[in-house]
């Protein structure tokens, strides 16, 4: 019968996460419920009885907060600007850092292009790749341009023998892409199993700690999108960053799930090229369409972490004869726009149910925050109506099934953010109902033409 072992007898299967003991081995911990981490025993497990007090020397004596020094630990760029937004505003001496991605997003690319801009800043840089050989490594920075004699590479898997290397060049920065191909010999089990990941993390987490050396670990993730590996390794890091993005379009953004140094609504910006990975400062323009005004489009202000984003959101209605009109969505929330066509057809009696209505956003952006409500419901009214609105204007608000508008989150920032890139006019909760800010379009924005019925 499966149960917790004593501290004196031997144990012959235990649990990698938990630590859990069993006689026979069982496909499912009985204790954490965790599946494949009842693995065969190298050593005893149990609880420690007692301990021996240790008294700590004068460096390790325990000191009033007010006496810390934070000087000891100041920031450094890592010479990619929107990656410091994320962390924090650079780089602390000594921080774990953990970087997650969908394999092909870019996770190398970007951290070889932080490598050579620290190297170019005067830091020694150790790039410690275990999936790629050192020349491929080597092919990659000749495209990117990454090149510079102060940034080293070696592709290595085992652990002792990267340390080695660190004792060896003493860099200033330090990159192991990935944490799921290094292993320990003193630790059972393949590379990439809970029990190995842990023990490499711990072991480069510590030599970080004991040097003052920061270190970016790069880390798989499942089908899900979830960090591979042992959810321990999350709170071993001191900053875990998740770097996304559509295969599709070439932008890229880098999100901080975790920061014990700074922010984590924070949010990095990049694009994707043929000669690496470039930032983009403002992406303003990226989700915007070009040209003159036409029926069906309407500027919202998106929120991406702190910061706010311009995004336009274009709707197509179009007439048919089958008794089940399409609702065809492309970057937005198919429930809410079912609401919003509903409060459209029901609140302003705009008949939607003889067309086939398309709403989609420009760039590839995804919205998914109740804020683009009025923008969407504005695109299809005037796209029924077949009607213009002004360049200048952009909307923003939550719409309730009464039709009243709604405040949201940050409005106050984004339509700060909507007037410093140049919208005059702002149509939000000032509005408080759909009708009124439909009509408000006529007097504050496009001129109204006498043939056009109204709402």
């Amino acid at each position: 019968m499966a149960s917790r072992r004593p501290a004196t007898a031997p144990a012959p299967y235990r649990c990698t996460e938990c630590g859990w003991t069993t006689l026979k081995w069982v496909g499912r911990c009985g204790e954490c419920q965790s599946w494949g981490t009842v693995v065969e025993a190298a050593e005893q497990t149990g609880i420690v009885r007692s301990i021996t007090p240790v008294a700590p020397g004068a460096a390790r004596a325990a000191r009033r907060i007010t006496e810390i020094d934070t000087q000891d630990a100041p920031r450094r760029t890592s010479g990619v600007g929107e990656f410091d937004r994320v962390l924090g505003g650079g780089i602390v001496p000594g921080a774990a850092i953990l970087l997650s991605g969908e394999p092909g997003v870019g996770k190398s690319t970007l951290l070889l292009e932080v490598a050579a801009q620290s190297a170019r800043a005067g830091r020694r840089v150790l790039y410690a790749s275990g999936e790629e050989s050192a020349a491929q490594v080597r092919l990659r920075a000749e495209r990117t341009g990454a090149l510079h004699d102060e940034l080293f590479l070696a592709a290595e898997t085992d652990l002792a023998t990267i340390l080695g290397h660190i004792d060896q060049v003493e860099p200033g920065l330090l990159i192991v892409d990935s944490v799921q191909t290094v292993s320990s010999a003193h630790s059972d089990g393949a590379a990439g199993q809970p029990a190995q990941v842990r023990e490499v993390a711990s072991a480069l987490i510590r030599v970080a700690k004991e040097r003052g050396l920061p270190v970016i670990i790069v880390g798989h993730v499942t089908k899900d999108g979830s960090i591979a590996g042992p959810r321990i390794l999350e709170h071993l890091v001191d900053v875990v960053c998740h770097f996304e993005g559509d295969r599709q379009t070439s932008l890229r953004f880098v999100r901080a799930l975790k920061n014990r140094f700074g922010p984590t609504d924070e949010v990095g910006c990049f694009d994707m090229t043929g000669t690496g990975i470039a930032e983009v400062a403002d992406p303003s323009a990226l989700f915007l369409g070009h040209g003159e005004p036409e029926p069906g489009t309407c500027v919202t202000i998106a929120m991406e972490g702190r910061r706010a984003l311009p995004v336009e959101i274009q709707a197509l209605a179009v007439r048919q004869t089958a008794p089940n009109p399409r609702r065809i969505v492309n970057g937005v929330d198919s429930s809410r726009v079912a609401m919003v066509l509903a409060v459209l057809e029901s609140r302003m009696g705009l008949t939607l149910s003889d067309r086939d209505v398309y709403v989609s956003t420009v760039g590839g952006v995804r919205l998914v925050e109740p804020a683009a409500d009025l923008a969407i419901a504005i695109a299809v009214a005037n796209a029924v109506k077949n009607r213009k609105v002004s360049k200048r204007l952009a909307a923003i608000g939550e719409l309730t099934l009464t039709g009243e508008i709604r405040n949201v989150t940050q409005a106050a920032q984004r339509a700060s953010e909507a007037k410093r890139l140049g919208y005059h006019t702002v149509l939000d909760a000032s509005s408080r109902k759909l009708a009124q800010a439909l009509n408000e379009l006529q007097v504050r924005g496009v001129p109204r033409d006498d043939t056009d019925p109204g709402f």
